[in-house]
């Protein structure tokens, strides 16, 4: 019986979170961490030891994903670097100046083969409307996953951190992210870092606020490295 206004209130937020396009802004992250932190002891931890996490947010459009599969196994200051690099030879950064630069020209910036192959394919798709990042925002979670992973080089991964950081989906749990591995591996002092499978299933407590409990789990993963996470982008 005690639990029943916590789950009142979640299913009253969610339901505000509908009315706003699924969207997390600011206040209903603060619920959000609200209530994960009442549902769940090492996210109370959390908060507690680091105080509250940044709501972390991009632009939606090509020029996030790009960044996106730029960080795509590698540091994230390489592909900060790389994405600066990319900002200052393509201004404004579009999918048809993007098509601008050559091979040559994406090696020197930080692309690699693969990577400049992926992102050609995408700016080509965009720049001849053939697709449209925007038709992203009327589709279910799965459905716009689906939708994303259709490209070649855009997998699970890089899906969930576009769908999470530029659409702020309150639901999205990128299971293909070690460092988020890592994280709910210490804070819910865990024996080994947790699969994707494991993950996927320890997961469903914090539905449907499983996007704001990543970023408590990537705050407390940065803060007990010494890095403060206001200063990190997602």
């Amino acid at each position: 019986m005690g639990k029943q206004p916590e789950f009142s209130a979640g299913i009253y937020y969610w339901a505000a979170v509908q009315d706003s396009h699924d969207i997390l802004n600011e206040e209903i992250f603060a619920r959000g961490v609200l209530l994960l932190a009442d549902r769940d002891e090492h996210l109370a931890g959390v908060v507690k030891k680091y105080g509250r996490p940044e709501l972390w947010v991009r632009e939606p459009g090509f020029p996030s994903l790009v960044y996106i599969i730029l960080e795509q196994q590698v540091s994230l200051a390489s592909a900060r670097a790389a994405f600066e690099r990319l900002k200052a030879a393509v201004k404004p950064l579009t999918p048809r100046g993007f098509l601008r630069l050559n091979d040559v020209e994406l090696l020197r910036i930080g692309f690699s083969r693969q990577k400049t192959l992926y992102t050609r394919l995408l700016a080509e798709s965009l720049a001849r409307r053939h697709f449209d990042l925007r038709y992203l925002h009327d589709l279910h979670d799965d459905a716009a996953q689906k939708m994303l992973i259709a490209f070649k080089g855009i997998g699970r991964w890089t899906a969930d951190i576009y769908l999470l950081s530029a659409l702020r989906r309150p639901d999205i749990w990128p299971i293909g992210d070690l460092a988020l591995a890592t994280a709910v591996q210490e804070v819910k002092r865990l024996r080994k870092r947790p699969s994707p499978e494991k993950l996927e299933a320890l997961s469903v407590p914090w539905r449907p606020w499983r996007a704001v409990a990543a970023r408590l789990f990537w705050h407390a993963y940065l803060c007990k490295r010494g890095l403060k996470s206001s200063t990190v982008s997602l």
